[in-house]
């Protein structure tokens, strides 16, 4: 279906199943594929920080992350087949990995985070789809050599796990380095849950876009603006985008 503006944001309309073979076909071709999400909170922030605003939509797949967005796009008369979940993407992805004989690069969150991440991983599945991994906490000065360790590293596949907007503009800074990197995308903090640091909602609140109430109980005194102040931007930008039509 190509993609569709929702809020002036060009976001795929398509499935988790289509954004893997997408992947797949990358990696096949030796292509590679710039990957990034957006929820409610991220097209708030997209409104005044120009930076990451041209970093998202100079990517090559924007997938809705958020099922509020899904919602968003419907009001507004567009239509997103599903929700497709950056960590979910990245857990398939690494399952596939696996299966065919793919190598991927882990970078973010505290080192004992993201050595667990690899090691759970190594222990479902295999040494052989370690790429590398480094902790997400460096300075501007060290990100030149940072993409230069994950472009000699031999991946495929490179998730970057931290928060925005720092992803987000690292990988659109150098994604040209990263150039023999097939797939390279954001999972913010998708390592502090698959290393049990945060509990991940319910399928059923996933579902009915209650993940990130699920997470502000959580943490309610250091989340409690992003979501609550941001959902209620969010709201008001689609209102106001609905009453323009």
């Amino acid at each position: 279906m190509g993609k569709i503006n929702v809020l002036n944001i060009p976001i795929d309309a398509i499935t988790m199943q289509e954004t893997l073979q997408k992947v797949e076909t990358a990696i096949a071709t030796k292509k590679q594929i710039h990957h990034t999400v957006v929820n409610a909170g991220k097209v708030v922030l997209m409104q005044t920080d120009k930076e990451l605003e041209k970093s998202v939509v100079e990517a090559d797949i924007i997938n809705a992350d958020g099922q509020a967005v899904v919602w968003a796009a419907n009001l507004l008369g567009k239509h997103l087949p599903e929700r497709v979940s950056g960590i979910d993407l990245m857990e398939k992805l690494v399952k596939i990995s696996f299966e065919k004989g793919y190598k991927c690069f882990f970078l973010g969150a505290k080192e004992e985070v993201v050595k667990k991440v690899v090691d759970i991983y190594r222990e479902q599945y295999s040494e052989q789809i370690i790429a590398g991994y480094r902790n997400g906490y460096f300075n501007k000065r060290e990100e030149e050599k940072i993409a230069k360790k994950i472009a000699d590293s031999g991946a495929n596949i490179l998730f970057v796990a931290i928060t925005s907007p720092k992803k987000e503009i690292f990988l659109n800074t150098y994604k040209e380095q990263l150039r023999n990197v097939n797939f390279i995308m954001g999972v913010g903090g998708s390592f502090d849950v698959i290393a049990g640091k945060v509990k991940r909602a319910p399928v059923w609140m996933q579902n009915i876009g209650f993940e990130w109430f699920y997470r502000f109980l959580q943490e309610p005194r250091r989340m409690w603006k992003r979501y609550l102040i941001g959902n209620a931007k969010f709201i008001c930008l689609v209102v106001s985008s609905i009453f323009k039509k």
